[in-house]
């Protein structure tokens, strides 16, 4: 029986990577046309040509009726001292402990993880994130929520692309559409003086996570260039405007205050600053979102347990996603902590998106 799951999750997993390969291809052609800033792309051509389905399954229509009341759920008041952890209402503070638990348990075999459940796509989603922000060579960013260094050590890398210099961050082929080398400056003195010029801080509620970053930060070659700090996103460790940049990639939908913490966001950037998210959304596509809950409830968790030995943290993932505000949603609740030009763009039919705005 065992043997019999294993070999059935081995095949899902082939046609995962296979379903990786295409969608990294078609990410990546993306990314080499853009031609403005924050709009929607549609990554794979015109679905209305999907066929509709009427009528001949009810297992589809059943996941995506289910789909709707999760996303829905989300809008529910509650009690101003509770909140969600996954499909449970809790509060504020057990959700704070019960997440830092969470990352605690799978800190070891986080990015892994993340590589086996996207199929290598989340690695271009931060890329295009990255790209986005457009790092200068003289910026002070505070990445909250990046215990592991994925977006910090991306950011460092584009700057020592934007200086001309060689790089230390291992890219698939897919990431060399990505790659800025630009000859800027030809004496390495300068070049150094520069990059120094840049400061990281990562905030993350989880000391395994800041040590899995810290370990990663060595063997790539980035550790002076960063400072780690333990903290939680909603009472940030800060003075008042010191970042030029908060940047925070699948980490907002597990804070307990949503609106605590784009609050602390807006209260350490300086005047200018820009706020950046990278977070699960909602995908639009009512017959995309059904095959995507399938997948998500069915194999996630089960891969969980596998690979890492931990059901219960990919059962929560899943949820949690499905109780994060929608696009529109998160983007009025930015505007209400304080930012302006607050725009969103939606990435693989809207299964992740990123969020932008300034303290203006």
């Amino acid at each position: 029986m065992k043997g019999c799951l294993k070999q059935n999750l081995l095949n899902m997993l082939k046609i995962n990577l296979n379903l990786g390969s295409f969608l990294n291809s078609q990410i990546v052609r993306r990314v080499s046309n853009t031609s403005s800033l924050f709009h929607t792309p549609k990554i794979m051509g015109n679905w209305s040509a999907v066929p509709s389905y009427k009528g001949n399954n009810l297992f589809i229509k059943s996941l995506q009726n289910q789909s709707e009341n999760y996303c829905s759920s989300t809008q529910k008041t509650l009690d101003s001292e509770q909140t969600h952890f996954g499909y449970e209402t809790v509060s504020k503070e057990e959700k704070t402990e019960r997440v830092h638990s969470v990352f605690e348990n799978v800190a070891e075999k986080y990015d892994l993880m993340n590589d086996v459940m996207s199929g290598g796509i989340h690695r271009l989603w931060k890329d295009y994130f990255v790209d986005r922000l457009h790092p200068t060579v003289n910026i002070k960013l505070l990445d909250v929520a990046g215990g592991t260094g994925d977006i910090t050590f991306r950011v460092l890398q584009y700057i020592r692309n934007e200086l001309g210099e060689t790089s230390n961050y291992p890219v698939d082929e897919s990431s060399k559409l990505l790659n800025y080398e630009k000859d800027i400056y030809s004496d390495d003195k300068v070049k150094e003086e520069d990059r120094k010029k840049c400061k990281v801080t990562v905030c993350d509620l989880s000391e395994s996570m800041l040590s899995v970053g810290r370990e990663r930060a060595l063997t790539l070659g980035y550790n002076e260039d960063i400072d780690w700090v333990c903290g939680n996103a909603q009472e940030l460790p800060f003075p008042d405007d010191t970042f030029d940049a908060y940047t925070i990639a699948y980490g907002m939908r597990n804070v307990a205050d949503i609106p605590k913490a784009l609050s602390e966001a807006y209260r350490v950037l300086k005047p200018g600053g820009r706020f950046m998210c990278l977070e699960f959304s909602l995908v639009e596509n009512s017959l995309i979102r059904s095959v995507y809950d399938l997948y998500s409830f069915q194999l996630i968790p089960v891969m969980g347990q596998i690979i890492a030995a931990d059901w219960d943290s990919y059962q929560y993932l899943v949820e949690s996603i499905r109780k994060f505000p929608d696009q529109e949603t998160y983007k009025l609740m930015i505007e209400e902590a304080g930012f302006r030009n607050v725009l969103y763009e939606n990435l693989t039919f809207g299964v992740t998106a990123i969020h932008s705005g300034f303290k203006i």
